[in-house]
């Protein structure tokens, strides 16, 4: 955990939201007062509902203190999820009646009889219902009540102090409507959380939260992504790698081709990563299909993060390759999401992957490809540090990880957005080139972590029967540039006459 204090030894109460507890290391300490802030729409009222509901589950008296909404709406946003709030005591601070111009005050300042009104309203209530968990929606019109910070902070002292006394867990919802730093409540309540709302220039609004301040608990700092939909928030906690380590056996395990095992010094290691990288049309996808089925006929689970294309697509190619993986994917033994990057969180992701592997126990992964993975980023530098996580995360679960990285250009210079060579274990790069009058592939190991690799350049060529890898372009200068000079009399994968390594 990133925020280290004293743990207390009270009882913890349960916020109700998924995620929320592993991130507060296990609930809300009891009998304290909660700070919830966030601009309207970022989903504090629906957390508070969680709230209450979960309190109403776990047999505990709940109550709901609006000064901004009415019952109605209330029950209304509440039925918006199947949610009914029967069991939980709703209180509106502002009636009918307190709207009435017959009931102004004209000898005392307004401010000063209806605060004071408002704090011995919420007593009363609390008094006469004596909840164990209360929600006070919200501050922002105490504020405006006050009229000045001094007479706000005293109402909110004189709230506090009280519910001291009364064995209550308390909520208080703000709109963050104060003037910018206003920091007195944060000195005030127990603890802090932060709701943020960002709209993207594209694709849905993102969320996410920060526990800001948390007496007395060990808990996980930094923003976490959370989704607000049908059924509630959900909350996905920052992935930090070191805190999930598994033992696992550094074995190795073939891709499928004996010529790609050849070029990796025997294959693909446990525990590590290899990045697939070259120019659209090369042949990454297959490969990483080709890995993929060779572990399901190994019996493992496989976990496919499909980006760039349908997955109808990706079953017909692969189909008419030779690589049925329609079997696999009916059986449960693959696992294909077709994620739209405008439409997730990295956050979400995140979470989605270590569901694979913890609950679907997914031994090899596959990100196709990282190109639309980046556009589900903020910028570049938030990409390499999700992406660091992520994939130590899965090479300490001792996963197989195959990333696909899109290159810009087909001949000549050939270069991409982003450079993440240093994060991979290993590296097969394609490329295209002219010979004989045609263009055709060549695939080359760059870089193995974990084996003595090849390095030499072979001509790869995706047939009815599969992957065909070709012996070494030992006549060939230039190839990996795109540009080669042909200086032999070495015969290309097809030609009749010449027999490749690997069928």
């Amino acid at each position: 955990m990133s925020e280290i204090a004293v743990e207390t030894q009270g009882a913890r109460v349960s916020t109700g939201v998924s995620g929320l507890d592993d991130i507060l290391g296990g609930g809300l300490t009891r009998d304290r007062i909660y700070l919830v802030e966030g601009t309207p729409g970022s989903g504090k009222t629906t957390l508070a509902l969680q709230f209450l509901l979960k309190g109403r589950e776990l047999g505990e008296s709940g109550l709901y203190i609006t000064l901004s909404e009415t019952e109605a709406e209330l029950r209304a946003a509440a039925a918006s999820h199947g949610w009914s709030l029967d069991g939980i005591d709703l209180f509106e601070l502002v009636s009918e009646e307190g709207l009435d111009p017959d009931s102004e005050q004209s000898v005392l300042h307004p401010s000063d009889v209806e605060l004071g009104e408002t704090t011995r309203g919420v007593m009363r209530q609390v008094e006469a219902t004596k909840p164990l968990r209360v929600v006070f929606d919200s501050l922002s019109e105490m504020r405006l009540l006050a009229q000045n910070p001094l007479r706000h902070r005293r109402q909110i002292l004189a709230l506090k102090h009280f519910f001291a006394t009364r064995n209550c867990t308390v909520l208080l919802l703000d709109d963050q409507t104060a003037e910018q730093g206003d920091l007195q409540l944060h000195s005030i309540a127990h603890g802090v959380i932060s709701l943020q709302r960002t709209t993207q220039e594209y694709g849905a609004q993102q969320r996410r939260l920060e526990v800001i301040k948390m007496r007395g608990v060990k808990y996980r700092g930094g923003f976490h992504d959370f989704e607000l939909d049908t059924g509630g928030i959900r909350v996905f906690e920052r992935l930090v790698a070191a805190d999930h380590t598994a033992a696992f056996e550094h074995e190795m395990v073939s891709t499928g081709s004996p010529g790609i095992d050849a070029l990796l010094g025997g294959g693909l290691t446990r525990g590590t990563n290899t990045l697939i990288s070259g120019p659209s049309g090369v042949g990454k996808t297959t490969t990483a299909v080709r890995c993929a089925l060779t572990a399901l006929q190994r019996g493992e689970r496989v976990a496919y993060y499909l980006f760039d294309e349908g997955l109808a697509i990706l079953l017909a190619r692969s189909a008419s390759l030779g690589m049925d993986l329609r079997p696999h994917l009916d059986s449960g033994q693959l696992i294909i999401r077709s994620i739209d990057p405008a439409e997730l969180s990295p956050g979400e992701f995140a979470f989605h992957v270590r569901e694979a592997v913890e609950r679907d126990r997914a031994r090899t992964v596959v990100i196709d490809s990282l190109n639309a993975y980046l556009q589900a980023m903020p910028g570049q530098k938030f990409l390499l540090l999700q992406m660091h996580e992520l994939l130590t995360y899965l090479n300490q679960q001792g996963v197989v990880t195959l990333l696909i990285l899109g290159q810009h250009g087909f001949i000549g210079e050939v270069r991409s957005d982003i450079d993440l060579s240093y994060l991979s274990d290993g590296i097969l790069l394609f490329r295209f080139f002219e010979a004989t009058g045609s263009v055709r592939t060549a695939i080359s190991a760059v870089k193995s972590r974990t084996a003595a690799h090849e390095k030499t350049i072979r001509e790869i060529r995706l047939t009815e029967d599969g992957i065909e890898v070709g012996e070494a372009l030992t006549d060939f200068q230039g190839v990996m540039s795109g540009l080669p000079a042909y200086e032999g009399t070495m015969h290309m994968l097809g030609e009749e006459g010449r027999a490749s390594t690997d069928v």
